[in-house]
């Protein structure tokens, strides 16, 4: 498709005035994301041919598709003005449903229903802009009227399921939503409003059946994970409830919902440490914080004393046990020193000194022992003499 472009574009460097290749540059253009440069290009040509209704067709085309909806209306109306074409009133009531004008929006579909009444997305669109003026029974209606049409239009199904939802035909609103999924089996707004729908029953076996389905097809659904750990943390079933809230937080890594329920899991686990980290967290991130900011900053700063408290505690005692390590290493070094003096004086003692106690120690038994043999003697001798 780039060729053509730049075939076309070398046609009319060639030739600026060959409004026929302009056209065609323009309509390739705007097929292929070029909306700026179509617009460009359809600019020249409607200054040229002010009066031409398909090219102020395809100028309200790319005007729509640079969000410039005011200016789409006004090429649109001009178009009409020409030649009342019912793509004219179709694209004009896209526009008005752009601008959130749903009034304007159901006058011009209606004007191509007249004309086509065998036209699915006609009916979807008018029964979206009753579904965003809340008459929902009106809305009902025309996107019945889109599955009889198109049994396949999953986006009529889902509609329609919401409005039941909304009503409280709670089962018939699952009817719809089942049907979503059997046609688009990876859509993940169905699987959460059938699993929210469960919830609110009371169901919650069934609701965290459907809850992770939508997790699965699409991870980054924060709503889906919060019912989950609410699920679970009423059942006390808090292994769960925390490996949800990981589970959230690794594809979501700075959402202050999913932060905020961890720091409430610690919480009741007792762990005020992480209970003061993970609620600080959570209003680092309160851009993605739904909750009330001022109630969590309040209940943050309760913590927060209870921490410092605790801190300046386990402070004080780390000091006192520093003190009383250093007290007892100063005494074992005072003792140390004390049993090597004893060992250095002992070791003064003399050769001489421990020689002379030996003698006489030793000259003493000897002493006593000659004295005792004599002393035996004697008494044989004078025994021996008086017989």
């Amino acid at each position: 498709m780039s060729d053509d472009i730049e075939e076309l574009q070398a046609i009319l460097r060639d030739d600026p005035y060959n409004f026929q290749a302009r056209r065609t540059l323009s309509i390739v253009l705007l097929d292929n994301g070029f909306n700026q440069e179509a617009k460009q290009n359809l600019l020249y040509l409607v200054r040229t041919f002010p009066d031409n209704a398909e090219l102020l067709y395809n100028l309200g085309i790319a005007y729509e598709k640079l969000g410039e909806y005011e200016k789409a209306e006004r090429a649109y109306l001009r178009a009409i003005v020409i030649s009342p074409e019912t793509d004219f009133y179709y694209n004009l009531g896209l526009t008005y449903i752009e601008m959130e004008e749903y009034g304007k929006a159901i006058v011009a579909l209606k004007h191509v229903v007249e004309v086509d009444s065998e036209d699915s997305n006609t009916y979807f669109n008018l029964g979206l802009c009753f579904y965003n003026k809340e008459e929902y029974e009106v809305a009902i209606e025309y996107f019945q009227r889109t599955i009889e049409l198109n049994p396949q239009d999953i986006f009529a199904h889902f509609y329609l399921a919401n409005i039941l939802k909304t009503l409280g035909q709670s089962e018939l609103a699952v009817g719809e939503y089942q049907k979503v999924i059997e046609i688009t089996p990876d859509y993940s707004w169905a699987y959460f409003n059938i699993g929210s729908i469960a919830y609110e029953e009371g169901n919650f076996e069934a609701a965290l059946q459907y809850l992770k389905q939508t997790v699965h097809y699409n991870p980054h659904d924060i709503q889906a994970y919060m019912i989950m750990v609410q699920i679970y943390t009423t059942q006390m079933r808090l292994t769960e409830a925390m490996d949800t809230v990981q589970e959230g937080l690794e594809n979501n890594s700075k959402n202050g919902d999913l932060l905020y329920a961890l720091s409430q899991l610690y919480k009741l686990n007792g762990d005020n440490w992480n209970y003061e980290r993970y609620i600080a967290s959570s209003l680092t991130n309160h851009n993605t914080l739904t909750l009330d900011l001022e109630k969590v900053k309040n209940e943050y700063s309760k913590i927060k004393v209870v921490m410092d408290e605790e801190r300046a505690r386990e402070e004080e005692q780390r000091r006192a046990e520093e003190e009383l390590l250093a007290q007892q290493k100063a005494e074992e070094e005072a003792d140390t020193e004390e049993i090597s003096d004893d060992s250095e004086d002992n070791d003064e003692l003399s050769e001489d000194d421990y020689d002379e106690e030996l003698d006489e120690e030793s000259g003493d038994d000897e002493f006593n022992e000659e004295d005792d043999y004599d002393d035996n003697i004697d008494e044989d001798v004078q025994e021996e003499y008086s017989e």
